[in-house]
């Protein structure tokens, strides 16, 4: 049997943490729509839900509002959950009119010791897409914005 590997590292933004808190804790504020409002998004950002069904299949509808003003309709539609270790979903938003943000997402929640070592890793179709997303919303910035979030939201669960 032949096995086809498909390098994407180019084409991908991946963001770890190390966060502070068991994993069921950081399971449970990345899987309740009360807990994610009061995180998701870098510094800020708001996030208003519009419809949550968190299971394979399901989907979760939601606007980040950026402290500008500018709000960015979001489209998540999971594919595998695997309580508390694993979500995948595909993803797609942009601003208002646009759906240019789009890519596959895989989240682990690794258990080191009471901690969680959370990753975040968004691949996208191709190259220019990446880099888009990098420019046009400082993704990379973003993402590590909105895990430093998540991280000071379970401090305070804890």
């Amino acid at each position: 049997m032949n096995a086809r590997v498909e390098a994407t590292t180019d084409r991908e933004i991946v963001t770890e943490r190390l966060i502070n808190a068991p994993r069921e804790l950081v399971w449970k504020a990345w899987t309740d729509p009360k807990h994610l409002e009061q995180w998701w998004g870098p510094t800020g950002f708001t996030t208003t839900t519009k419809e949550f069904d968190f299971k394979p299949g399901g989907v979760w509808f939601h606007t980040m509002h950026g402290p500008d003003g500018t709000d960015y309709p979001n489209e998540i539609y999971y594919e595998e959950i695997l309580e508390p270790s694993l979500i995948t979903y595909t993803h797609g938003g942009g601003e208002v009119g646009a759906n240019d943000a789009q890519f596959h997402s895989t989240i682990t929640f690794d258990d080191q010791d009471g901690k969680t070592l959370l990753t975040m890793r968004a691949v996208f179709d191709t190259v220019a897409q990446r880099e888009h997303v990098v420019k046009m919303y400082h993704a990379i910035a973003g993402g590590q914005q909105t895990i430093a979030r998540l991280d000071e939201y379970v401090m305070k669960l804890s």
